[in-house]
């Protein structure tokens, strides 16, 4: 019985053995970029779509954050894996067979010539004590590629929200842009209606007779362009609609209040955006991570160089039909064989002697009376195994040198990438000045030039009015695309630093 509670004492212990391990997370949240998605957060699109809940259903629909969810979970599941090799082993067996013929009775060690049933039973528990840490920096290791795959999703994440900021823009400045299209086809018509009323009171012998055929023939442009517009918005919509990976709805209504923005000068240097883009940028975390736990694997793989100390205990029994056992019965008087010689004659000599009858083992007997136990440690030291554990390191800093490597030319692409986000943002905020003035400027023109049309004092076909109007309308035009292009060039520079709002 000694035996039994040390044994029992030893399982206790080991599920006792002190180790932490990383709670589970349903959801686990990763550090994000995008901040300020405030609003409702139902992903049914109602009678009007905002850029948050857009920016929600793309992150939600897309194949590639979703994929890149799948692989976070798994890096998860690794983890998990990894602690729990630190715990004991516990394992049973059994093994019940049926003999034939001649066979040894184990439990007496006499040969019998019967069937026989025989069976033995196991329960075994192992502990590593030591193997180089290989389990401890397995743990680093895989922490920190889990910690990598959260900013791989992050990233993509960002990169959708960013695409989606300019399907966005690109609705709300084909909406300017088909408004500005209808201004000018009414500004036209308006013309046209004047023209025509002074035709039927009998023609202004200020204005030529082919003013009204002119105007006619730019207002039908007018309608062209229209419907050229009108096109061109629902493509942009449908173009939305098929990055949130949702079926199109033609009646949506837009935010246009949600990018409302003082557009000025901006402030920040290429450099210091790019010292931020290293320390908030998610791929750049997710490379730095990955060279931790390479550098984790490497001594890992160099723990395996080492001899394995391992704990071990097991307790067995085992069970045989043809087992018996003696039954005393009762005491009877019997010739025991020897005799005596009394005056020439022989009398054999009586004794008590004890009868026994054979009793088959019970299974529940045997299995209590045939235990046994073992305690003890084992060993294992590695001297030679075709080189595995060398050419494991190896590939190890191989794998380590290739992830420093890629890490080092990241932060160079990072570094042109800013540059060229940030000269691009100089381009469409030089852009967005001067079309301001070019607005004002053939606005102005166009006015007076309006003026002197309506007064007569030039005609459509002296090729004053109507260059003077379409010079005023691209105006229009350039300063709305203009207006939007700035915006999202600003929103690139502020996903770089970590601030990108919606």
């Amino acid at each position: 019985m000694q035996k039994q509670y040390i044994f029992y004492l030893f399982i206790a212990l080991s599920l006792s053995f002190p180790f932490t391990r990383v709670p589970a997370q349903s959801n686990p949240k990763t550090p994000g970029l995008v901040k300020g998605a405030a609003g409702s957060n139902s992903d049914t699109i109602g009678s009007t779509l905002s850029l948050p809940q857009a920016v929600r259903i793309a992150i939600k629909n897309n194949l590639a954050v979703n994929t890149y969810d799948l692989v976070m979970q798994q890096d998860k599941i690794n983890l998990h894996q990894a602690w729990d090799y630190l715990l004991p082993t516990l394992n049973g067996s059994a093994n019940q067979g049926m003999g034939f013929g001649r066979s040894l009775n184990t439990y007496n060690y006499t040969y019998v010539n019967e069937q026989t049933n025989s069976g033995n039973y196991g329960l075994n528990t192992g502990l590593i004590l030591f193997n180089g840490f290989y389990y401890q920096n397995n743990i680093r290791q895989n922490r920190y590629y889990y910690e990598a795959g959260k900013m791989d999703l992050q990233n993509q994440k960002d990169q959708i929200t960013l695409s989606i900021i300019l399907d966005y823009l690109q609705v709300l400045s084909n909406q300017d842009q088909l408004a500005i299209t209808r201004e000018t086809a009414d500004v036209d018509a308006k013309q046209l209606t004047r023209l025509d009323s002074l035709s039927k009171a009998g023609w202004s012998p200020s204005h030529p007779f082919s003013d009204l055929p002119n105007l006619q023939g730019q207002y039908a442009s007018d309608l062209a362009n229209i419907a050229t517009a009108e096109n061109t918005l629902e493509l942009a919509k449908i173009a939305l609609f098929r990055d949130l990976n949702v079926p199109y709805k033609r009646d949506a209504a837009y935010d246009r209040g949600a990018l409302a923005m003082q557009l000025t000068d901006y402030q920040e240097s290429p450099d210091s955006i790019y010292q931020t883009a290293l320390q908030v940028v998610p791929a750049v975390k997710a490379a730095d991570l990955r060279i931790k736990s390479f550098q984790k694997a490497v001594l890992a793989a160099g723990g395996l160089y080492y001899p394995t100390l391992s704990f071990g205990a097991s307790v067995n029994t085992l069970y045989n039909n043809t087992t018996t056992t003696s039954i005393p019965g009762a005491i009877t008087n019997q010739p025991t064989g020897d005799y005596i010689t009394v005056g020439g004659t022989q009398y054999n000599v009586i004794g008590k002697q004890q009868s026994f009858t054979s009793q088959n083992i019970s299974f529940g007997d045997q299995f209590n009376n045939n235990r046994s136990y073992s305690i003890g440690l084992t060993l294992n030291i590695p001297i030679l195994n075709y080189f595995q554990r060398r050419n494991g390191v190896k590939t190890a800093k191989v794998n380590l040198k290739t992830q420093e490597v890629n890490a080092n030319n990241l932060r160079l692409v990072l570094q042109q990438i800013v540059e060229q986000a940030y000269q691009n943002m100089i381009l469409a905020y030089k852009q967005y000045k001067s079309y301001i003035d070019q607005d004002a400027a053939f606005a102005e023109a166009f006015r007076i030039t309006e003026i002197q049309f309506n007064e007569g004092v030039i005609g459509v076909d002296a090729n004053i009015y109507l260059p003077a109007k379409r010079l005023a309308d691209q105006a229009k035009l350039f300063l709305a695309q203009a207006k939007y292009t700035y915006i999202f060039r600003t929103k690139v520079l502020d996903y770089y630093q970590g601030r990108l709002t919606l």
